[in-house]
């Protein structure tokens, strides 16, 4: 059967340039990387400011402006608004106490969760977007498709310690045998090729139309974690494939759900929504306040940037890297509840396949 339904999830344009350029950027920076003479090092600073800083520690800062900044979400579910930072505060606290390594590497797993869990939401968007039933074999192979494409090279990684790349610090990925990841591995690429066969076969004989931004989700995620993760073994590399595509997505989410909320609201389009380098440049202004405690009160990295760092913290420790790490932490965990369509009339209004003919960009 033919999925009936839209075929985008913003516009065409917008996803293009949000899956695919997103994507390209990656692509490109690595280029750049081998022309540099860094393609196998650490991140330099020309690359660490758009990639981290403008992208990886902005994304996270757009959440806000889903939940904490409007006031109607606040309104709608206050509960979860209050006790999400509060809770997440305390058990990071916590655990930091214990041992600031094992903080950094739950940290890393959730992070990890976090981002293999996003992909297959964009999956799951197109497909809610597209009119695609839930249940059947397309369903079934979409999401093992992207899971194979994002687990298999985790496995990889884990199995093939050393890496001259971490998540977050030094030893937060915990190693495996390689006995159990290569046929894990191996099952992750027949279940890809099953994937791509079927659609292939599916859409060439007209049974069922390709969802190109579906497959363009997929396609691109597979590409850049195994360039990532699995093809080049550098700082450099994991950080240009790792961030861009997950982070740029997201904030054309945030930009265009605001945008459709306050048209369902009926609101007169707010400042920040008329435009997305506005919007971009506040997320741009919290990425580098946050950073700027990081820098001086943690990592003492980039004194070109933030300036000199402040004493060593010692005992105090345990409190600054809890606290600094809180909007990452509540992003992971409100990011699991505001998109769930049968929670938010919003969101469903803005996915439902009834709705195929808006243009969420305008």
């Amino acid at each position: 059967m033919t999925a009936r339904g839209g075929t985008w999830l913003f516009s065409r344009n917008a996803d293009l340039l949000a899956f695919g350029g997103s994507a390209g950027l990656s692509i490109a920076m690595l280029a750049i990387g081998k022309l540099m003479g860094v393609l196998d090092g650490a991140t330099p600073g020309w690359a660490w400011v758009p990639a981290v800083l403008l992208v990886d520690v902005a994304h996270v800062w757009s959440t806000a402006f889903r939940t904490y900044f409007d006031k109607a979400e606040r309104t709608r579910r206050p509960l979860l608004y209050t006790l999400t930072p509060v809770l997440c505060f305390v058990a990071a606290f916590a655990v930091c106490r214990v041992s600031e390594a094992l903080f950094w590497r739950a940290l890393a797993y959730l992070a990890i969760l976090h981002f293999v869990r996003q992909q297959a939401g964009w999956v799951m968007l197109y497909r809610a977007r597209a009119g695609q039933p839930r249940g059947d074999l397309s369903h079934t192979l979409d999401l093992a498709a992207i899971y194979a494409a994002t687990l298999g090279p985790l496995a990889y990684w884990h199995s093939h310690l050393p890496r001259r790349f971490d998540w977050f610090v030094p030893g937060d990925i915990i190693g495996i045998s390689r006995s159990f990841s290569l046929p894990f591995v191996g099952v992750a690429i027949a279940l890809f090729l099953a994937w791509l066969a079927h659609t292939c076969i599916m859409h060439i004989s007209g049974k069922a139309r390709a969802v190109p931004g579906k497959v363009l989700v997929i396609l691109t995620t597979a590409m850049t974690w195994t360039l990532g993760m699995v093809v080049f073994d550098s700082d450099y590399a994991f950080t240009v494939t790792n961030v861009f595509a997950h982070g740029i997505p997201y904030v054309c989410l945030i930009f265009f759900y605001q945008r459709r909320a306050e048209d369902v609201r009926k609101q007169p389009r707010s400042l920040l929504m008329k435009s997305i380098f506005a919007f971009a440049s506040v997320l741009f202004l919290l990425a580098y306040v946050e950073e700027l405690f990081w820098d001086r009160g943690v990592y003492h990295e980039r004194p070109w940037l933030f300036g000199e760092a402040a004493d060593d913290l010692g005992t105090m420790r345990a409190f600054l890297i809890p606290l600094l790490a809180l909007p990452q932490l509540t992003h992971y965990v409100l990011d699991g509840f505001i998109w769930r369509r049968a929670k938010n009339p919003i969101v469903s209004r803005l996915w439902d396949s009834a709705d195929r003919d808006a243009d969420l960009s305008t």
